[in-house]
């Protein structure tokens, strides 16, 4: 299997390049079981943040990273959108949102109780790697539709159309593959 390195606050990892679409693949990072990545990627994030009232992150690969950003940061609480409307959830708020990584549109839904929480608050939007930006604007939809107002936007890594994006606080890059996988090492 090809993969891709690259160094992301003083660590290295390996990614596996994943081919998600006839001509298109992407070094797959799973930011989930990788201890050591969250808490060091959560405090250089945390460094380069705006004092922020709370973090709000997409269901699932974000959610470490938030808690993680969220303890260094001194918030007692953070809000995740989740990828389907739960039983629990007071008059869900829904936003529609194609990611790169899936083959059909998905929802991000907040229930009452976070929007009322997000209300007249200074939000970060924290997510592990934006790419086209679809979740981050579904989640910047969401933030809005709840009375928050959005302060900063941050990643660990910014890949795509993403990567010339100036309103993403993020620690690296990644490349997207077309048609034939390049030199697959990065330094």
């Amino acid at each position: 299997m090809k993969t891709y390195t690259v160094q992301i606050a003083g660590f290295t990892r390996h990614l596996p390049i994943v081919q998600i679409e006839e001509n298109l693949s992407i070094a797959s990072f799973d930011l989930l079981g990788d201890v050591e990545l969250v808490e060091v990627a959560a405090q250089k994030l945390a460094e380069k943040l705006p004092h922020v009232d709370v973090l709000i992150t997409a269901e699932a690969k974000g959610i470490p990273l938030v808690y993680e950003l969220s303890k260094k940061l001194q918030l007692p609480r953070y809000v995740v959108a989740r990828k389907q409307i739960k039983s629990y959830m007071n008059q869900p708020m829904i936003h529609e949102v194609n990611s790169i990584t899936t083959s059909t549109p998905q929802i991000l839904a907040i229930g009452y109780e976070d929007a009322a929480f997000l209300n007249y608050k200074r939000v970060a939007i924290v997510d592990d790697v934006i790419s086209s930006g679809s979740s981050l604007e579904a989640l910047e939809a969401l933030v809005q539709k709840a009375g928050g107002e959005i302060v900063a936007k941050a990643c660990i890594l910014v890949e795509g159309d993403s990567i010339g994006r100036c309103d993403v606080i993020h620690l690296d890059k990644l490349p997207l593959f077309t048609n034939h996988i390049p030199n697959p090492s990065h330094t």
